[in-house]
């Protein structure tokens, strides 16, 4: 059985339970060396075998797990974050599934969440923004015309970007192209939950310059938003004008 596991943003605690339980009985343990926290290896059994995909080749993972299938082992698959976002399991799941070789997902803590945690800050506010955009900057990775940057930015909304900080420059450009204003707020944050964190904030017009000197490299979330500002209206969910199913509208105040 292989199990893919999302490893979470770093912290060694922000590994789910279940995926926890998984790397503690694993005897093969295969973990993506560039991006997962070293210090999750701890909680693996002394006598598992471990391998870094960092320097594997797809083939020569597949390998690996077909051939701990066949000793009867169980496998874990260890991704950073959410292995769903930018974690390319598919053409490995694929691949599991031409051998017949059984396998199931652990989710995991993305870092864009990891992100909002380290900034202290709700993505979606009322009258501000109510939508998150996951995506990244082109690159050697082409992006569908219509999900360029400057198509997204259209929406005014949260954008979280992904392995793009070493494109910044353009990233700026493109956001301010397809309609974010200069003074929209946007906060770099490298190795969210890590004993390592950087927060870097300021507006587009003044990011490129904020970040020199501070040695952010390609770990790290870029998030730009209009909730940044801090400005917002109040949720009506904890309004006393506002009856739902668990609570009634304070008298003399109205029912909205």
């Amino acid at each position: 059985m292989v199990h893919i596991v999302g490893a979470g943003p770093g912290d060694p605690e922000l590994i789910t339970v279940k995926g926890q339980k998984y790397l503690q009985e694993a005897d093969v343990v295969i973990y993506a060396g560039s991006l997962v926290n070293p210090a999750l290896l701890s909680l693996c059994k002394e006598e598992a075998e471990i391998h870094n995909s960092a320097s594997m080749t797809l083939d020569e993972v597949v390998q690996t797990i077909a051939k701990a299938e066949a000793e009867g082992k169980m496998t874990v698959r260890l991704h950073t974050g959410d292995p769903a976002i930018y974690g390319a399991i598919q053409e490995q799941m694929d691949a599991f599934k031409a051998r017949d070789i059984d396998y199931d997902v652990t989710p995991g803590v993305s870092s864009f969440l990891a992100t909002a945690a380290a900034l202290k800050q709700e993505y979606t506010l009322p009258g501000v923004s109510q939508t998150v955009i996951v995506t990244r900057q082109e690159g050697r990775t082409p992006v569908p015309d219509r999900e360029k940057l400057r198509s997204l930015a259209q929406h005014g909304s949260t954008m979280c970007i992904f392995l793009s900080i070493t494109m910044l420059d353009k990233v700026v450009e493109e956001l301010i192209a397809g309609g974010y204003t200069e003074e929209t707020p946007i906060a770099i944050v490298q190795r969210a939950s890590w004993p390592q964190q950087k927060i870097v904030r300021a507006t587009l017009s003044t990011i490129c310059e904020e970040i020199k000197g501070k040695d952010i490299d390609r770990t790290a979330m870029i998030v730009v938003s209009p909730c940044l500002a801090g400005n917002y209206e109040l949720s009506q969910l904890y309004a006393p004008t506002f009856s739902h199913m668990f609570r009634e509208a304070s008298k003399g105040t109205g029912n909205k």
